[in-house]
């Protein structure tokens, strides 16, 4: 069963010059990218991205980081693409990271955790509702799917 989730490579991604490098990733995986952008986020989108986390501690400052500079928005998609998203990305926190992962690999405190990837369906039916408009996403074939997909 193909999904498609969100991925966001966060401001400390892109000024630390690793896109190219993490979509690599997402890619090399075998999932198919379905949307993809550069943008600055506003506040407004931040804080309805992260609404969850509104009446947490933490919440100032993650509205401060994730509009703080230009992100990367990108919609991916193929079999179990949220659990797989996730575990490229590795733990939330960079010292539980596994070694291999974009976390453990580039990451040293939460606050600058390099990237964000949805955690259920429906969050990610949410979150890409909030970053991408419904024509900015894209179903097509690869060549390469019947390699990687049964």
């Amino acid at each position: 069963m193909s999904e498609r989730t969100l991925i966001l490579i966060k401001p400390d991604g892109v000024q630390r010059g690793l896109v190219g490098r993490l979509i690599d990733r997402y890619e090399s995986r075998g999932l198919r990218i379905a949307g993809l952008k550069l943008m600055q986020a506003d506040r407004s989108l931040a804080e309805r991205h992260y609404a969850v986390h509104a009446e947490k501690p933490f919440f100032a400052g993650l509205i401060e980081f994730i509009t703080s500079g230009p992100l990367v928005a990108m919609a991916v998609e193929g079999p179990k693409a949220i659990e797989v998203c996730r575990a490229i990305n590795g733990a939330t926190r960079p010292n539980e990271a596994a070694p291999g992962s974009i976390r453990g690999d580039f990451a040293l405190e939460t606050g600058m955790n390099i990237v964000h990837a949805s955690d259920s369906p429906e969050t990610a039916a949410t979150e890409l509702g909030l970053w991408f408009e419904a024509s900015e996403l894209l179903d097509y074939e690869r060549a390469i799917d019947a390699w990687i997909i049964e």
